[in-house]
């Protein structure tokens, strides 16, 4: 039985419209002074660490601790200003798989494992009705890598429930290689959305445990079973 179900959230749970793009575009200009600074940066998958980081590098700013401080306390007062601005939206399914886990007769832990700062990841899901249902997480002020931040998860979920969880009793969701990745390098499950950016094609590559193209088609029921497709 699934005992912990981990979340992504930009192209997974949620999509900000391109509210947190903005809001790093933005802390890069008003903040440090350069306008377009982050048009390079690949986001999907990546942390909000690393990505300031290779912002640092690339633009000769010292990635001191008072300046990832300095650029995180102008990013999520920006992302809070702009995400009721731009349109986005909770993912499909997402309400109603959330209601199945809590039907379950044994419910899992529910928790995050996403790139997000933490201040981050709970704006944006306070900003769609969503950070209630989130137990523990592995944030991406915990660690730079996103393996880590998976068994940081994991780590903390099992001192929660007070046992030592299996990885076999953990299935990450996610939209990205790198969601199946983490999950994969811990030996836990992977269930793959094609909500996010990435294809149906570079999905099934990684060969996570179930391929959906949302979560409508995914039910936590299933969860109980091993993976057949």
């Amino acid at each position: 039985m699934t005992k912990l179900v981990l979340f992504d959230i930009d192209g997974t749970l949620i999509r900000t419209g391109g509210a947190g793009v903005t809001a790093f575009e933005r802390t890069a200009d008003t903040e440090f002074g350069i306008p377009n600074g982050v048009r390079h940066l690949n986001f999907a998958g990546r942390t909000d660490t690393s990505l300031v980081r290779e912002f640092f590098a690339t633009h000769g700013i010292e990635a001191s601790r008072q300046n990832f401080e300095r650029f995180f306390e102008c990013y999520v007062f920006l992302l809070d200003y702009l995400l009721p601005q731009h349109y986005g939206a909770v993912c499909p399914g997402v309400a109603g798989f959330f209601d199945g886990l809590r039907a379950l007769p044994q419910a899992p832990l529910v928790g995050l494992q996403t790139g997000n700062i933490r201040l981050g990841a709970e704006i944006k899901l306070r900003h769609y009705g969503l950070w209630h249902h989130f137990e523990v997480g592995g944030f991406g002020d915990d660690d730079e890598d996103r393996r880590r931040l998976t068994r940081i998860a994991f780590e903390r979920a099992g001192r929660r429930l007070g046992c030592r969880l299996a990885p076999a009793e953990v299935l990450v969701v996610g939209d990205t290689p790198h969601d199946i990745d983490c999950a994969h390098a811990l030996g836990a499950r992977a269930a793959a959305v094609t909500t996010g950016g990435a294809t149906r094609e570079e999905l099934a590559a990684h060969r996570p445990d179930w391929l959906v193209s949302d979560l409508t088609e995914l039910s936590a029921a299933e969860l109980a079973a091993p993976a057949t497709h």
